[in-house]
């Protein structure tokens, strides 16, 4: 009887209790050169000794050469490499793994903090068509709006009299609607376009997102809705607001044909001015909505202008025009005298309606907003060009108080 020890599969040695027997098997031949072994035999105390072995499953542990499981015995130091190895493994993995975690967790931050309300509350098929509407981008709301609201405020009745808050919310929806047609149109004609220049090719057009089938759709859908404003006018407005369509239909072309689309575009954009009026009165009085309409073009060119420098570079790709290729470095001088014609006739306009001095007050601190705008406008950073202006609304809401405290105190 010899006694072993017994190694298990992990480096801890145990020294069990009980003895191992090896035995040579007998008439084993004398030319051969291995040996050969007998089952191994476990010797145990008697069954009534008390158990005094500290491993108890060291028995099921029958490893090495000796053993009836002919388990490859290896040596401690491999296994503890081998295991040394899956860790350093695991832990690469796990490094990977959290990298990779970690990346996409800032493309959701990213994504959620570029996502507007449309994305987050509308339902998915709705998305497209709103973001067609530029609902996410009220600015251009406000811009319809402002010159519809100038004329109805300053159509009203002088003294205590407010301006008709019925028309005032019938064009507000009017402008969202009208936004909305002339975005749909233009996108539609510029589907090709917007998908070469990197600020419009994720629109839902030029991206395809939507078809153009589903477009024109939906602008059925919206002068539709626009229609049904209009029929509460009276029909002077009718037919102003007929001509209107006109305008915007033909806008999205003039960038094609000439280096002064802005100019255009303030011609439709500010034609809710003599819409609002004439739904007032019932006519138009030259007088006052003429210089009126006109400080709106010059306001209209003061603030596409320094919009339009946001896609210079991707215009002369494409090959489309704007006033900011045709004015180039010369932009702010061009801006300044836009401004000032701006103020001088909003100004006229006021005067002809014989509207209180708070209006007056208010066209300056309308232009020193006009004049900030274009003093620090950074041309050159397509976000400082947006930020100007988005700020556009903020001299619509100016001038608007201003007409509303000087008909309310003359």
């Amino acid at each position: 009887m010899a006694s072993f020890w017994l190694v298990s599969p992990s480096p801890t040695i145990l020294k069990p209790s009980f003895s191992l027997s090896r035995t040579l098997s007998a008439g084993a031949s004398s030319s051969s050169s291995s040996s050969s072994y007998n089952p191994v035999t476990i010797t145990s105390s008697s069954s009534n000794a008390p158990n005094t072995n500290p491993y108890p499953n060291a028995s099921l542990l029958l490893l090495g050469p000796f053993s009836q499981r002919r388990r490859r015995w290896s040596p401690s130091c491999v296994n503890f490499d081998l295991r040394r190895r899956a860790h350093v493994s695991r832990s690469s993995s796990s490094a990977s793994t959290g990298a990779e975690k970690d990346d996409d967790e800032a493309a959701a931050k990213v994504a959620v903090e570029g996502s507007t309300w449309i994305d987050l509350y509308l339902p998915r098929q709705a998305r497209p068509y709103a973001k067609l509407a530029r609902l996410d981008k009220p600015i251009g709301t406000w811009l319809f709006a402002w010159p519809c609201m100038w004329s109805i405020t300053l159509a009203a009745t002088p003294g205590v009299h407010l301006p008709d808050i019925k028309m005032l919310a019938l064009f507000a929806y009017g402008a969202l609607f009208v936004r909305g047609a002339a975005c749909t149109i233009n996108d539609l004609l510029d589907r090709d376009i917007d998908a070469m220049v990197e600020r419009t090719k994720s629109r839902p057009l030029a991206s395809g997102v939507l078809t153009p089938f589903q477009g024109l759709c939906f602008l059925g859908f919206q002068l539709l809705l626009g229609l049904g404003l209009l029929l509460q006018l009276n029909n002077y407005s009718r037919v102003l607001g007929a001509a209107w369509l006109l305008l915007i239909f033909t806008y999205p072309l003039m960038k094609r044909l000439t280096y002064w689309p802005q100019a255009y575009l303030g011609l439709m954009m500010n034609w809710g001015g003599l819409l609002g009026w004439a739904a007032v009165k019932g006519t138009i009085d030259s007088a006052i909505m003429l210089p009126l309409y006109i400080s709106g073009v010059f306001w209209t060119l003061v603030y596409d202008t320094i919009y339009a420098h946001q896609d210079k570079e991707d215009d002369v790709k494409v090959g489309v025009k704007s006033t900011a290729l045709r004015f180039g470095d010369s932009t702010k001088k061009w801006i300044t005298g836009f401004g000032i014609m701006c103020i001088t006739s909003l100004a006229l306009a006021g005067y002809n309606a014989e509207i209180g001095w708070a209006y007056y007050a208010s066209l300056g601190v309308a232009s020193g907003h006009l004049a900030w705008q274009i003093w620090t406008a950074d041309l050159s950073s397509p976000l400082d060009c947006n930020r100007k202006f988005v700020s556009n609304k903020w001299f619509g809401a100016i001038v608007f108080i201003g007409i509303l405290l000087g008909r309310l105190l003359p």
